[in-house]
């Protein structure tokens, strides 16, 4: 991959950033030039997938871009968080439009691999809060079937973390740490539990089509 610039410290990021807001189109060039290392940093999560690198570095560059225009530094947290964010919907949207995600998408489906060289698949994009993908991947399922196979399947622990995570029953949906928070466990543990529980409603909607063929 290539080497880009060091970031921006904080003092830099907001001094470039106010002269940004002043109409100085050379800081909005600085700001996007020393943000690259983040892009690269997103794009190897997605490396393995359909698209090179090359390639995944200028969609990430086109959120990055998005990023700097619509930032508001009134929000009080840093550009390369909320740029983080945007560099990863430009990646997933490219993703999405590719794979044509349809009804017969699995939860399960490789993207990608992660910085250790394992698989990366959507479940692991819906724990990167892309609510998106999983909105559309519920939405392609018979919800009756849903239900049934959550009463079926689950486990009590992981009935209670998928309703409260996809706001079934009419609930809010929530964050992992916000489950976290409600339960009294670690998000790694909610992750884990919610991991599990996908994998079971997948396994019983396939067999839910094997009897149906």
């Amino acid at each position: 991959m290539k080497t880009f610039p060091k970031p921006l410290t904080a003092s830099e990021e907001r001094e470039y950033l106010g002269r940004l807001k002043e109409g100085d189109q050379t800081a909005r060039d600085v700001l996007i030039e020393r943000n690259m290392r983040l892009v690269a940093h997103v794009v190897k999560k997605y490396q393995g997938t359909d698209y090179d690198t090359d390639d995944l570095l200028s969609v990430g560059t086109i959120g990055l871009i998005k990023a700097v225009n619509t930032f508001k530094v009134d929000k009080g947290s840093r550009l390369a968080t909320y740029a983080a964010k945007c560099v990863e919907n430009e990646i997933l949207m490219l993703l999405r439009a590719s794979k044509k995600f349809s009804r017969e998408v699995s939860l399960f489906e490789p993207i990608g691999v992660d910085k250790d060289g394992e698989s990366v698949n959507l479940v692991d994009v819906i724990e990167m809060d892309n609510r998106e993908v999983l909105e559309d991947i519920i939405l392609s399922q018979d919800v009756e079937e849903l239900y049934e196979a959550y009463e079926k399947c689950l486990k009590d622990s992981e009935k209670q973390v998928v309703s409260l995570r996809y706001g079934l029953f009419g609930k809010k949906e929530h964050t992992q740490r916000e489950i976290a928070a409600i339960l009294g466990i670690s998000r790694s543990y909610v992750s884990r539990i919610e991991k599990k529980a996908i994998e079971k409603l997948r396994e019983e909607f396939n067999q839910g089509k094997n009897g149906r063929t």
